[in-house]
């Protein structure tokens, strides 16, 4: 897959609005750098083939596209070049995270063409809100859980979430419209904790077993990787993850209780 025909073909409204923005500066410094080495990986006149993808960033869109793979994967790389720079430094081990995360879901030659787009990204300074705001008006919420999910999992590649990683990804998810259950249900599937199992259920200890039962039917539906099939298979791995921790917590209450 030649560079041109990744960018061409995989990305739909995220070429839109400050996203957009943030593409096209980075595509532009790829385009400088390949020159210089005497060669372009785009079509035509040195442009990228995307204008017929190209759409136009609005305040209140009249009706929420479908977000396709290449859109969640572009909105990937940039929160997660966010991520990575949160604690203050870019840790190696974060780093070969994404980019084994994207080699595993992508290929090695599609994920290569990423990783080179996100390494420029990550030399710039992203305005997190506008990005996320535009984010949450395109993408749909069980897109928009599976970002935060993903985020985390960059966060504890070097074994542990900081506080300062932790702080960006809460604020992320504040713009992205993830409610504060949702957000502590994906959080607890990182930490290690004995009341882990009803965060990811999103139920209080005092819950009854109906409770657990109901809370476990309605987190199974919200995180079934069906839920995410129309992003693609590729990331039909993430979303089953998620799907084993809601059913791992369900397991161990029915332990716990006697049920």
């Amino acid at each position: 897959m030649s560079f041109s025909k990744w960018i061409g073909g995989a990305l739909g409204w995220s070429f839109g609005g400050p996203i957009g923005a943030i593409i096209g500066l980075a595509l532009g410094s790829l385009i400088d750098n390949l020159s210089s080495e005497g060669g372009s990986p785009f079509i035509g006149q040195g442009e990228p083939n995307t204008r017929r993808r190209q759409t136009t960033y609005r305040t209140q869109p009249r009706q929420r596209p479908q977000t396709q793979s290449g859109d969640f994967e572009v909105s990937l790389l940039i929160l997660a070049s966010v991520i990575i720079k949160a604690d203050g430094k870019q840790d190696q081990r974060e780093l070969d995270y994404v980019r084994q995360q994207f080699v595993s879901m992508y290929g090695k030659d599609r994920a290569n063409h990423a990783f080179k787009l996100f390494k420029k990204i990550s030399n710039q300074n992203v305005a997190v809100r506008p990005v996320c705001l535009q984010i949450k008006q395109m993408m749909d919420h069980a897109s928009r859980l599976q970002l935060i999910h993903f985020l985390f999992g960059i966060a504890k590649a070097d074994g542990m979430v900081t506080q300062d990683e932790e702080r960006q990804i809460y604020t992320m998810a504040g713009y992205l419209g993830i409610s504060s259950v949702d957000y502590q249900s994906i959080k607890a599937m990182f930490y290690n904790s004995s009341d882990n199992a009803y965060k990811i259920l999103e139920i209080e200890k005092s819950a009854s077993v109906d409770d657990i039962k109901k809370a476990y039917r309605k987190m199974a539906k919200k995180y079934h990787p069906d839920r995410v099939i129309h992003l693609g298979k590729e990331h039909q791995e993430g979303a089953e993850e998620k799907f084993r921790q809601v059913q791992a917590a369900y397991e161990q209450l029915q332990k716990e209780r006697g049920f």
